[in-house]
C-alpha cells in the first residue's frame, strides 16, 4: 500500500511561477474536492440506513442482523481510520482519496445483490475498509495547504461534507428506494460516487512540498509562536513514523479519542435507526422520515462552519470552550427530540439544535481538535487514532442499539413494531458523557 500510494518527493521551492496564484488556485481546488467528493461518498455509507425497513418487512433481515451488518461497517471502518491514517501520511492524497470512492461504489454495488446475512456482512464490512481511505486523504490534504489559525475554517468547511451526504441520503437516497425499490438504495449512490472518484481525481494534487511550492507554514508565516519556526528548523529529522507514535504519549489524545467515541454513538444512532424511529413510533413514510432528518443535515452545515469561524475568530483556535456550547446545545436538541412535544414544528427545532450542535461537536473531537495538538505532518495518525476509537463506539452503538430494539418487538398482523425507550436512554447517556470529557481539556497545548 505504501508503496502503491507514495507520495513524491519535496522538490526545490520553485522560482519560475508565482507561487501566491498558484497556492490561491490549488487551496480552491483541494476544498472543493474533498468537501464535494467526501459528501458523497456518504451516501455509499447510509444507504442501508434508508432500507432497513423494507428489508425487516419483506423479512430479509431482522433489526439484530440489521445490527450485525452495520456493525461489520464501523468496526472495520475503525480499523481502516487508524491503519489507513498512519498510511495517508506517506501517500498522495489525490491517489489515496479517488481509490477509496471507487472501491466504496463497488461495495454498494454488490449490497443490491446481498440478501443472505453473510453476504451482506461481508460486502459492508469491506465497504468499511474502503470508506476510510477518504478522511485520512482530506485531512492530509488541509494540513498541507490550510495553515494552523485558518485551519478552523476550512475543517468547518470541510466538516459540512458529512452534513451534505447526510442530506442527500435522507432526502434524494430515501426518495430513490421509495421509487423504485430497496435496491436503488445501493445502486444510486454507487452511480454518484464512481462519478466523483473521477472528478476529484482530475482536480486534486499532492502536497505542496511536491509540486515545488514552501510549506504552507512558510508561505502563510503562521506558526503559533514566534520561536515556533526556529525551533521546528533546529530539530534533527525524524522518521514519519517516529512522529506518528509520539502522539500515543500525549494524554490529551486519549481524552479526546474517548469523547469521540461517545458523540459517534449517538451520532450514527440518529443516522442508522432514525429513520425507523420515525417510521415506527411517529407513522411517517420513508420519505418523510427522510425530510425530517434533511433538516439536521442543513442545521448541521451551519454548526461545521459556525464552529470552526467561532474557535478561530473568538476564542484564537481554542476548541474547549466552544466544545461545551456546541454540546449543551446539541443535548437540549436530543431531549427535545425524543422527550419533548410532539408535533412537526416542534421536531424541526429539535433537529435543528441537534444538528447545529452535533456536527459543531463532530467537527472538532472528530479531528480538528486532533489535529491541532499532534505535529502537522502526521496528520492522518492523528485523524486514525481519533477515528477507531470513533467507529469502535459507533459499532458497539449499531450492535447494541439493534439488541435493545429487537428485545422489545411484537408482531401485529404481520407487521414488526418496536420498542425504543432502552436504545434512546442508550444514545442520550452517550452524549453527556461525551460533553463531559469533551469540555475537560481546557489548558490542551497546540502544536505546530
Amino acid at each position: 500500500m505504501l508503496k502503491a500510494f507514495a507520495t513524491g518527493p519535496d522538490l526545490p521551492v520553485r522560482t519560475d511561477i508565482d507561487i501566491d496564484a498558484t497556492y490561491r488556485r490549488q487551496r480552491l481546488r483541494t476544498i472543493i474536492a474533498i468537501t464535494l467528493g467526501y459528501g458523497l461518498s456518504y451516501t455509499c455509507r447510509l444507504s442501508i440506513d434508508m432500507v432497513k425497513k423494507p428489508l425487516i418487512d419483506a423479512h430479509i433481515f431482522t433489526a439484530t442482523n440489521l445490527g450485525t451488518i452495520g456493525s461489520a461497517f464501523f468496526f472495520s471502518y475503525a480499523a481502516g481510520k487508524l491503519i489507513n491514517g498512519f498510511v495517508s501520511d506517506h501517500a498522495n492524497p489525490r491517489k489515496f482519496f479517488a481509490i477509496g470512492l471507487i472501491l466504496s461504489a463497488l461495495c454498494n454495488i454488490w449490497m443490491g445483490f446481498s440478501v443472505t446475512l453473510i453476504a451482506a456482512t461481508i460486502g459492508w464490512g469491506l465497504n468499511g475498509w474502503f470508506q476510510s481511505y477518504g478522511a485520512p486523504g482530506s485531512v492530509v490534504a488541509l494540513a498541507g495547504w490550510f495553515s494552523n489559525r485558518e485551519r478552523g475554517r476550512f475543517y468547518g468547511i470541510w466538516s459540512t461534507s458529512h452534513s451534505i451526504g447526510e442530506g442527500l441520503t435522507f432526502f434524494v437516497v430515501a426518495a430513490l428506494v421509495g421509487w423504485f425499490g430497496w435496491q436503488w438504495g445501493f445502486w444510486g449512490p454507487a452511480i454518484v460516487v464512481l462519478l466523483a472518484a473521477v472528478a476529484s481525481y482530475a482536480i486534486m494534487t499532492d502536497r505542496p512540498r511536491t509540486m515545488g511550492l514552501p510549506a504552507v507554514a512558510d508561505w502563510r508565516h503562521d506558526y503559533l509562536s514566534p520561536a515556533a519556526a526556529e525551533a521546528l528548523a533546529a530539530q534533527p529529522p525524524r522518521s514519519v513514523l517516529r512522529t506518528q507514535l509520539s502522539i500515543l504519549a500525549i494524554p490529551s489524545m486519549w481524552v479526546i479519542a474517548l469523547s469521540s467515541a461517545f458523540i459517534y454513538v449517538t451520532r450514527y444512532a440518529i443516522n442508522s435507526w432514525g429513520i425507523l424511529y420515525l417510521q415506527e413510533a411517529r407513522g411517517y413514510s420513508v420519505l418523510q422520515a427522510g425530510s425530517l432528518l434533511t433538516v439536521n443535515t442543513l442545521a448541521g452545515i451551519v454548526g461545521a462552519v459556525a464552529f470552526g469561524f467561532i474557535s478561530d475568530k473568538m476564542f484564537g483556535a481554542r476548541r474547549p470552550p466552544v466544545n461545551l456550547l456546541f454540546g449543551v446545545v446539541e443535548i437540549i436538541g436530543l431531549l427535545l427530540f425524543f422527550y419533548g412535544p410532539q408535533g412537526f414544528g416542534w421536531e424541526i427545532l429539535a433537529m435543528i439544535l441537534f444538528g447545529l450542535g452535533m456536527t459543531g461537536l463532530v467537527t472538532s473531537v472528530g479531528g480538528l481538535f486532533a489535529i491541532d495538538i499532534c505535529p502537522k505532518r502526521v496528520a492522518g495518525a492523528a485523524l486514525g487514532m481519533v477515528g477507531v476509537f470513533s467507529y469502535v463506539g459507533a459499532g458497539i452503538q449499531d450492535q447494541v442499539s439493534g439488541i435493545l430494539i429487537d428485545a422489545g418487538k411484537t408482531t401485529v398482523n404481520g407487521v414488526v413494531h418496536h420498542d425504543f425507550t432502552a436504545a434512546i436512554l442508550f444514545w442520550v447517556g452517550a452524549s453527556f458523557v461525551s460533553l463531559v470529557l469533551a469540555a475537560s481539556l481546557w489548558r490542551a497545548r497546540l502544536r505546530d
